[in-house]
């Protein structure tokens, strides 16, 4: 695994600079990124493209997501330290590391095999102490719930209800929805045991939700 250099970590902060520029305001946010580095989780061949604000195949069919996605969508889920949070789509473990800076307490669930196995060791290597699993993440994870904060990293056709179910009253669910083109940013708070509040946001374009409550894999 490539060491973490100067110049990476200078890459890294002009990479904050410019999601800053772009809109992205939370200070906590932005020094998480700056904190985890993301050519780790790259070929060496493609390690050029680490610092670059897009995303990149990982292969299995998935990306590595875009740091302006990654800092949006971890910004709108707001994290406490204190907070167990849920990530649905392990996928490279690149947002899982950034949620790791903000709480130690962060469950994650891998739908691909092959994935999950390739990042479980990087994770390992990396010493990172998520909670990775393999499963059906559009189902969470009910024995390991409630959970104070969830972050599906997937597009899903409609807002999975076991998820919801997860949910700790006052938690909240930061989620893609629509269909295979685009979905919109949603974020949903519990209220209560049986109330939930609905926000949306920007619209964005990620892989499908794979699993028996967001698109049949």
């Amino acid at each position: 695994m490539d060491p973490d250099s100067y110049r990476h970590r200078g890459q890294r902060r002009a990479l904050a600079a410019e999601l800053r520029h772009k809109g992205i305001r939370d200070e906590q946010v932005l020094t998480a990124l700056m904190a985890v580095p993301r050519h780790q989780f790259f070929d060496p061949a493609f390690q050029a493209h680490a610092y670059q604000d897009k995303a990149f195949p990982i292969g299995e069919g998935q990306t590595i997501s875009q740091p302006y996605t990654v800092a949006y969508q971890t910004e709108l889920l707001r994290v406490r330290p204190t907070d167990r949070v849920l990530e649905i789509g392990t996928g490279s473990g690149y947002q899982c590391c950034v949620l790791l800076q903000l709480t130690s307490q962060v469950f994650s669930i891998e739908y691909n095999q092959v994935l999950f196995e390739r990042t479980r060791r990087r994770l390992a290597t990396m010493h990172q102490p998520a909670h990775l699993f393999c499963g059906d993440g559009s189902l969470g994870l009910p024995a390991h719930a409630p959970f104070d904060k969830i972050l599906v990293t997937a597009g899903s056709p409609t807002i999975p209800r076991p998820l919801l179910r997860q949910l700790r009253v006052g938690g909240a669910l930061v989620i893609p929805v629509g269909d295979a083109q685009s979905q919109r940013m949603l974020r949903v708070v519990r209220e209560s045991e049986e109330e939930f509040v609905r926000e949306e946001f920007e619209t964005f374009r990620f892989v499908p939700l794979l699993g028996r409550a967001g698109w049949e894999g």
